[in-house]
């Protein structure tokens, strides 16, 4: 059984007569009969009552063709949907982010993205950078929000830069620092540190000890958390200061203070990082959108003049 037949036999049904059918399909009607007499004979049923004035239905036609449009239905959606896959416009994505992306530039990059690709599946897993490479070689992260440098061997990822920004130093709100708008490096020096393991981001980890050694120290680690916003969790119930990427203040919190490290310290990247020469569309597409949204907001933030840290 071929679905031009199935096409055939819901023509006549919906037509109840061989002429018209057979135009409406683009063919003649010799075939278009043939088509019919070949099919019943297949089902050993006959579909169609026939006299040289009219065309009807038997009830095993009623039936066939009843079921014959839902079939050509569901060929129809499953074509659709495979095209729709094919444009990176339906499909799953997982996407593995750093804590401190959720607040910038996360959310404009999820609005775009909605507005233009409302029916693809976004599956969103907050993790270090470290474990975001291994779930990408693994293949059960399809793009990942993460901080480069990264340790060891990158060649089998694609990094696409996404945003720069400093890092700034964050106190409790009852510290006697807190209340600067601009801290020296230097004056962190004895202060106990809330940081990260090394492990899990070893390129963001070595650029803040960097930092603290320019200012004459090396920070005094007292506390370990894995996530950006328990990092600042820590920080206000009083276990000490950090260093964190300035996309964490966009979170505000009334408990801690921060303020913008002097002088300016080397900027932190954000890339956007995925399997290198990975065929998915979809994931294509959200990288796209995603260069697309930073590049239009880093525009926007000239255009409207620099913004100091809160405090």
């Amino acid at each position: 059984m071929e679905l031009r037949q199935l096409r055939a036999a819901v023509a006549v049904a919906e037509h109840l007569h061989f002429g018209r059918a057979a135009s409406a399909l683009g063919m003649a009607q010799p075939p278009l009969s043939q088509a019919i007499k070949t099919l019943e004979a297949e089902l050993g049923v006959t579909l169609f009552h026939r006299s040289t004035r009219h065309v009807r239905l038997t009830a095993a036609g009623e039936a066939f063709t009843e079921d014959a449009r839902i079939a050509l239905s569901t060929v129809e959606r499953a074509g659709e949907r495979a095209k729709a896959i094919g444009r990176g416009e339906g499909g799953d994505l997982a996407i593995g982010l750093v804590g401190s992306a959720a607040g910038y530039p996360l959310p404009a990059i999820l609005r775009a993205y909605r507005t233009r690709y409302p029916d693809v599946r976004l599956r969103f897993t907050e993790l270090p950078t470290a474990a975001q490479v291994d779930r990408l070689r693994a293949g059960t992260l399809d793009l990942g929000f993460l901080r480069p440098p990264l340790s060891g061997v990158d060649d089998d990822l694609e990094l696409v830069p996404l945003t720069r920004e400093p890092l700034v130093a964050v106190l409790p709100a009852d510290h006697r620092l807190a209340g600067r708008a601009q801290l020296p490096v230097r004056a962190l020096a004895g202060e106990p540190f809330v940081r990260f393991p090394r492990h899990l981001g070893a390129g963001l980890y070595d650029q803040i000890t960097e930092i603290c050694r320019r200012g004459g120290f090396d920070p005094r680690p007292a506390q370990e958390a894995v996530q950006m916003q328990t990092i600042v969790g820590l920080v206000a119930a009083g276990c000490g200061v950090s260093i964190v990427p300035g996309s964490v203040a966009r979170f505000g919190r009334p408990d801690v203070a921060f303020a913008q490290l002097r002088p300016v310290t080397k900027l932190v990247d954000l890339a956007l990082a995925r399997p290198r020469g990975g065929p998915d569309q979809v994931a294509a597409n959200f990288v796209a959108v995603a260069v697309n949204s930073t590049a239009a907001a880093l525009a926007r933030s000239v255009t409207a003049g620099p913004k100091r840290c809160p405090t």
